[in-house]
């Protein structure tokens, strides 16, 4: 197995603990100096960048939330002038102000050193062709990519967000080996192979990279299955670096988190309790090399676990879990709570139907109703009523079997909830509009 930065990535505990402390008291140094919001909250609790001397000091800082960085719109958290950021992005801000972030000229290198290291932990060199099938917008999946493509030398196809017959049609006659996507429009894409009367098989297709949103281990078999690939898991945040703060190795046992750039923790999602290597909880992160947009103790509001141990690989990074899901997407119903990646693994299992969905929550005079709305396959669309019918009252009866909820089950056609590109609002709940 192929390692990018074997210097960090089989670093020994002993190493990364210093650097980490190293880099974090520099860090907290920058934003003490430059970054009101920090110099208010360490004013407060009597935190002196100097005195973190151990890395469990850092749990004297409070966290930092989402709400902050929408409320710092859009250059407030800032650690450098604007004049030495020489790329800005966002957020999707589908709902609300998206959060701005800026990046050095350092920071881009540090960027595309990261990606580089997701590529190369899924077997991608030199010789393969990557299509980027990511918007090239202001959301920063694609340029990351690409620029971390550039990096390990392969060959670029930016196909952002062109139609799926077209993304076909390069992928088969530009002999793309390389996917990269978000996994629901990868199955879109595997679709639409189908559809072209293409055989998989004549494809130059190998690896897929596959983010945005959360997938299971059934989807990941059935994308492999469909696309004849291996299919990787990767992780990132617009806010720090997407792709760039954990990926999976081709051991497929856990996302790496690259522990020079980022220090994690878990918390009870809850409380803020720490908890401990093996718990589930809600990661947090510290990052401790960026100059424009450096972070502390970041709620990311991901549930996932971390995973202490020496891999196959050689790697000696912590590693997470597949991520579950969100602590905003978790919904209670009659105090049922449901993660949708729950959701997606009784999809998964129950032919004819796609595992594109989405769950949504009303109030209807004195009661909460569930509405699941599910992508079926061109087959059964096309079927009789009564196979349509019959598939309705499964979905239905698998979700209360194994959720205990009660749901209102839509069938809808191929296509009409997946977006190009980008991840799909698994979840909208209407209960608290007015």
């Amino acid at each position: 197995m192929t390692i990018w930065n074997k210097k960090f990535e089989c670093i020994s505990p002993g190493e990364l603990e210093q650097l980490q402390l190293e880099r974090l008291q520099s860090t907290l140094n920058r934003v003490s100096r430059n970054v009101v919001f920090y110099q208010k909250i360490f004013e407060r609790e009597g935190i002196i960048p100097e005195r973190i001397r151990e890395l469990s000091d850092l749990r004297r800082i409070p966290f930092t939330s989402r709400r902050t960085l929408r409320a710092a719109y859009p250059y407030d958290m800032f650690a450098v002038p604007l004049r030495e950021v020489v790329r800005l992005q966002t957020s999707s801000g589908t709902t609300q102000e998206p959060i701005v972030v800026g990046y050095t000229r350092n920071d881009v290198e540090h960027w595309t050193e990261l990606v580089a290291r997701v590529l190369t932990g899924a077997g991608i060199n030199r010789d393969d062709v990557i299509q980027i099938s990511f918007d090239y917008g202001l959301f920063p999946g694609a340029l990351g990519m690409h620029y971390g493509a550039e990096a390990v030398g392969a060959s670029v196809i930016p196909a952002s967000t062109a139609g799926s017959r077209r993304q076909i049609t390069v992928m088969r006659d530009f002999r793309s080996t390389v996917l990269i996507a978000a996994p629901g429009y990868g199955l879109r894409l595997a679709r639409m192979i189908r559809e072209m009367k293409i055989n998989p098989q004549d494809l130059f297709l190998r690896v897929g990279l596959f983010g945005a949103e959360t997938w299971s281990e059934n989807l990941r078999r059935e994308l492999e299955e469909r696309l004849r690939i291996k299919a990787y898991d990767f992780y990132g945040l617009s806010e720090l670096f997407n792709p760039g703060v954990a990926s999976e190795c081709e051991a497929q046992n856990g996302l790496h988190i690259f522990e020079d750039h980022f220090i994690p923790e878990i918390i009870d999602p809850g409380t803020g309790r720490p908890l401990d290597f093996g718990e589930e909880g809600e990661l947090v992160l510290t990052s401790i090399t960026k100059e424009a947009f450096p972070l502390i103790r970041y709620r990311t509001g991901d549930i996932t676990t971390l995973i202490k141990g020496k891999c196959s690989c050689g790697r000696t990074l912590v590693r997470m879990a597949r991520v579950k899901g969100r602590t905003d997407d978790m919904f209670s119903v009659l105090g049922v709570s449901v993660f949708p990646s729950q959701v997606e693994e009784i999809l998964t299992r129950i032919e004819g139907t796609e595992p594109h969905f989405q769950i949504r929550i009303d109030r209807e005079a004195d009661r909460e109703v569930v509405k699941l709305l599910v992508e079926i396959s061109p087959e059964i669309f096309s079927d009789e009523m009564k196979k349509m019918q019959k598939l309705k009252r499964e979905i239905k009866g698998e979700i209360y079997k194994l959720l205990d909820l009660e749901v209102e089950v839509k069938l809808v056609e191929p296509g009409a909830l997946i977006g190009r590109g980008e991840g799909v609002r698994r979840v909208i709940d209407n209960r608290n509009r007015g």
